[in-house]
Order: structure tokens, then sequence, then C-alpha cells
């Protein structure tokens, strides 16, 4: 199928941008890697599109002392290959790796995955599990929207329809945090039957850490936009403790009662729980190791708590 008619707007600049956006309520092409096919299929239909590749100042990556912030224009590919980006925030790059498709990810910005609020996409749940905002601008200023006021449900957020997304902020990785991502698709690159986010924060240094904080964010699983807490398992646990392989254990069982999961015709819903339970104990290990400074490797870490 073919798109619906629409009329086409390209704007020059970002004022002239947001007094479209606010004259029509059009649709924002950016990546266009999630709306070309709603339009496509005539699952959306606005009757006008408002192209922003061409405004300037929004390709930017900016890597300060706290904070790691990314414009409407940066492609998947652009944060992915960013060093700076990935050293200041890491479990940008482990999801970014996990996100489609090459050719998808050459052309489809991050921030625009974020705004279309997917609850199968890896970018909200990082976003959320990092705790970050994003910044808007409109014909009646700029604001600030901090993640948790951001995802109001799937494919909705508290962006109003003469708002556009200019940028994302996510946190710096602090010393003694440590985060992992992993999920399970049928190929790589599809969309994940089941997906975690985890992060940790140990408190103490050397052999005197133990676990403080661990949270986790579920992808194609669980409420959009919230961070599920398991301090209360791992807290005190030290990364070299025995007794870790079986708290994450218990995690993961933790994970699977309060973690809501639905049928498609990809999995079933019982089946989806298995998933989360094992992925959360998995994906939490693996945070706890990023955190304690050892290298982080999901698969390793399942073989270790499979013996």
């Amino acid at each position: 199928m073919k798109p619906s008619p629409l009329t086409y707007h390209r704007p020059a600049t970002l004022e002239e941008a947001c007094e479209t956006l606010s004259g029509t309520g059009g649709k924002v092409l950016a990546g266009g890697q999630s709306l070309i096919p709603l339009l496509s299929m005539r699952l959306a239909a606005p009757a006008d599109l408002i192209d922003i590749n061409q405004l300037p100042g929004l390709d930017a990556i900016d890597v300060a002392a706290d904070s790691v912030t990314f414009g409407a224009l940066v492609r998947h590919t652009a944060l992915l290959g960013d060093k700076r980006a990935s050293d200041a925030a890491p479990l940008l790059g482990r999801a970014l790796a996990h996100v489609a498709h090459p050719t998808i990810r050459n052309r489809g910005t991050t921030v625009g995955s974020i705004a279309h609020a997917d609850p199968a996409s890896e970018m909200p749940a990082v976003l959320t599990l990092l705790g970050g905002e994003v910044h808007a601008v409109s014909t009646r200023g700029r604001r600030t929207i901090p993640v948790d006021d951001f995802f109001l449900g799937p494919l909705e957020t508290a962006l109003a329809e003469d708002e556009l997304a200019v940028a994302v902020r996510v946190p710096r990785q602090s010393r003694g945090e440590g985060t992992a991502i992993d999920e399970l698709a049928r190929r790589h690159g599809d969309y994940a039957m089941a997906g975690v986010a985890a992060r940790v924060r140990l408190s103490g240094s050397g052999s005197d850490a133990v676990i403080d904080d661990a949270a986790a964010t579920y992808i194609s699983a669980g409420d959009m936009g919230r961070r599920y807490d398991f301090s209360d398992v791992l807290r005190g646990t030290a990364p070299d403790d025995p007794e870790l392989n079986a708290r994450l254990s218990r995690a993961g069982d933790s994970a699977r009662d309060i973690v809501d999961t639905d049928a498609d015709i990809h999995a079933s819903a019982d089946y989806r729980s298995q998933l989360v339970a094992a992925l959360t104990a998995r994906v939490l290990g693996a945070a706890v190791a990023d955190a304690a400074g050892m290298t982080v490797d999901t698969r390793d870490f399942h073989e270790r708590s499979r013996s």
C-alpha cells in the first residue's frame, strides 16, 4: 500500500518547524523507520508530514561530565559508534547493538525510537532505567520532561501535539554502578519476545563492596515506563559471594510474579514469563559483574548460573 494523500513540509529552521507543527498537528519525520511503515499500511493517515531532517543543530552528541545528550537527528549508528558516549553511559551502546538491523540503524534515530514509545523497543526501556529526560520545543517555549513523566503507556507519551522532541539526556554511569541488557528474539534484530535491561549499584569498594541497589526494565513485557526494584533480594550480597547465584534466581522468580506478559503469534504469555525470569537473573548478574569491574558477558553468566 501507499500512504494516503498528505502535505509534505520541509522546514529550514526549528522555529519554522514548531510553527508548522502548531498550525497543522502533523506527524514529524526524522528517521522514519517506525513512521513510514505505519503510513504505508495506512495505520496512520496524517494530513501533514513535517520532515525535520534539514534542521541544523539536531545531530550533535554532547558528552559532559555528568551526562550524555543526543539530538533528534542522531542516527542509532552514530550513537552506537560514539566511543565517548559508550564510555560515559555504556548501556547506550550495549542496547543499540540490539536495535533492529544495520540498515535500520543507519537511518533510524534514537530520539525518534524513544518518542515512538513502542514497548517492544529497547531505547524506551534504557531511558526509563537510567532515569533520563526528554527535551521538547514548541511555539510556547522549551521544557524538560523527566522520563518518569514521559511515558504514559504503549505508543503514548507526554509530548503535546505541538511539541517536538529535540534531544534526550541520560546521566553518566557512576563509579560502583553497572548495567547490562539482553533479549531473546527469533532472529537477531527482530523485535524481542522478551528483553531485560538492568542496573546495579554497589556500596563500599574492593573486597568490601556489596550490592546496595538493583533495578530492571523490560522489553515486550511489563508496564511501559516502570522500573522494577530487586534491591530487597540482592542487597548486601558481594559480587563474589557464592550465594549470589541463588539470590539472582530468586530475583528471576520474583520478576516472573510481578512482570505482566501478553501472548501474541510469537510466544504465549507463560513462555514470556519464563523468559522474563531467566533473563532477569542473567542480566542482573551481568550488571553486578559490570559494577565490580568484571567482563560483562550475559552468555558466560548464563552458563555459570546453570552450573
